[in-house]
């Protein structure tokens, strides 16, 4: 009775370990101090969208910088990395606008600088050369950043037709929804 007692706990564990093994480990595109500061913008769109320029920005230029190294297989991989991790963060970034442009958050100055760094990526991602060690993550890039580039210019459009109406809430940073 003790042995099927241990060996039905021992499957149990088991069983419950199989899904953690088999998912991918997907690295944090942020550094634990960029977090940090994306947490304490907190509700700040401006500041908090302003943050995410920034370090998509900084991904971009590393995956410049990286097509300028000799071609390799860890090269490509590096690539490979740093596509998923710009990806990722620019979908972080368009939950945030979601969220925000949902609010009502005045946030037409970040805005209009994520829509002027927005073209400056895309020309970093179609400039990379084809390889098929980071094609479906660069296609993956780029597609992520013209769905952000579309969210950004209607949520722009979206934003300037609300406050225009609504002069004495510019700068709000936060409305409940009507």
């Amino acid at each position: 009775m003790r042995t099927f007692s241990g060996l039905a706990v021992f499957l149990l564990c088991f069983s419950m370990a199989a899904p953690a093994r088999g998912q991918k480990n997907q690295p944090e595109p942020l550094t634990s101090a960029q977090q940090e500061a994306i947490a304490e913008a907190g509700i700040d769109a401006d500041a908090r969208i302003g943050l995410y320029t920034k370090y998509l920005s900084e991904h971009a230029d590393t995956i410049k910088d990286l097509t300028k190294r000799a071609h390799s297989a860890a090269r490509s991989s590096r690539i490979d990395s740093a596509l998923g991790n710009f990806s990722a963060l620019i979908d972080d970034l368009a939950s945030n606008l979601d969220e925000y442009g949902g609010r009502m958050a005045d946030m037409r100055k970040s805005l209009k600088a994520l829509d002027e760094a927005i073209p400056r990526w895309q020309a970093i991602l179609h400039d990379l050369p084809a390889e098929s060690g980071f094609d479906f993550a660069r296609t993956d890039a780029l597609d992520a950043s013209n769905d952000l580039a579309a969210q950004v210019k209607q949520l722009m459009a979206s934003q300037d037709a609300y406050f225009k109406e609504h002069k004495d809430l510019k700068g709000q940073q936060w409305a409940e929804p009507k």
